[in-house]
């Protein structure tokens, strides 16, 4: 008689899949290992800004309530002063005064110029799990929500704006969707197994957090493309397979996010490049 052994089942963030796919050593100290580390001041200025620009589409949905620009302001400057995880407020050299300073530019800019020109039918919307099986007895539980996205209409179909924030998501006046591919398709699949509709494509909602604040809308792209593939290519999600397959997760010491400051496992890393 052949023992049934359950299969085990790793749990995952679907807005890290990313990350995953930048630096897998970095991603399995986090997502697998439980490595920890504070964000810096920039980073929970974009979460801050996250919060008040989803307050304000909320807002804009099919019956809701609406919330001006002005009181969506306020979770902003109650999101960014009062955090609820751990803010290393030292480590990027910006006073919490000019982060609030950009931020509230940036909530204005986006509130007036970008929103309007989006139909929304959801904000940051709950998946459902989505479990890809590796093999050899490992599924990946892809879970959570949309956190930085909203679902939009268009004339083609759905299409997955996301909002990022950075000093370096604007590029010669033009959101850069480099690198995006990963996260939106994973957003696009998830969305459509949640919904049993299909997507267009992705898009990126770019807010510059730098000392001169800019926003910008990319081009729509199909992101899932990457993701599943072709008949003669395989697709991300089937490389990844091969990582928990085998418990191979390869480092990417030439990653831009491969420093102290971005990667929680940096201290024990031994693949790492420093000067």
């Amino acid at each position: 008689m052949t023992e049934a052994f359950a299969p085990r089942v790793h749990t995952a963030r679907a807005s890290s899949w990313s990350k995953l796919f930048d630096c897998a050593y970095s991603w399995e100290g986090e997502h697998i290992l439980g490595m920890r580390k504070a964000a810096g001041l920039r980073a929970h200025l974009g979460t801050s800004i996250h919060a008040s620009t989803a307050a304000f589409d909320a807002g804009r949905l099919p019956g809701a309530e609406p919330i001006s620009a002005l009181d969506a302001a306020d979770v902003f400057v109650d999101t960014l002063r009062n955090p609820d995880r751990d803010v290393d407020f030292k480590q990027d050299g910006l006073s919490v005064d000019d982060a609030e300073r950009i931020g509230l530019s940036l909530h204005a800019m986006y509130c007036s110029e970008i929103s309007p020109r989006f139909a929304f039918h959801s904000v940051e919307q709950q998946l459902t799990p989505l479990e890809i099986d590796c093999g050899g007895g490992q599924v990946v539980r892809l879970t959570g929500s949309m956190d930085r996205a909203r679902v939009a209409r268009h004339p083609d179909g759905v299409v997955i704006p996301d909002v990022k924030t950075g000093t370096r998501v604007i590029a010669d006046g033009v959101a850069q969707t480099k690198g995006r591919s990963a996260q939106l398709g994973t957003y696009q699949l998830m969305y459509e197994h949640t919904e049993g509709v299909p997507t267009v494509g992705g898009q990126i909602l770019a807010l510059s957090t730098s000392s001169r604040p800019a926003a910008a809308v990319s081009r729509i792209w199909d992101a899932k493309r990457v993701m599943v593939g072709t008949e003669d290519q395989p697709g991300l999600i089937q490389i990844a397979a091969g990582m928990f397959r085998t418990g191979l997760f390869p480092p990417n010491p030439s990653s831009p996010l491969c420093s102290a400051k971005y990667c929680a496992r940096w201290n024990t890393c031994h693949f790492k490049e420093e000067d």
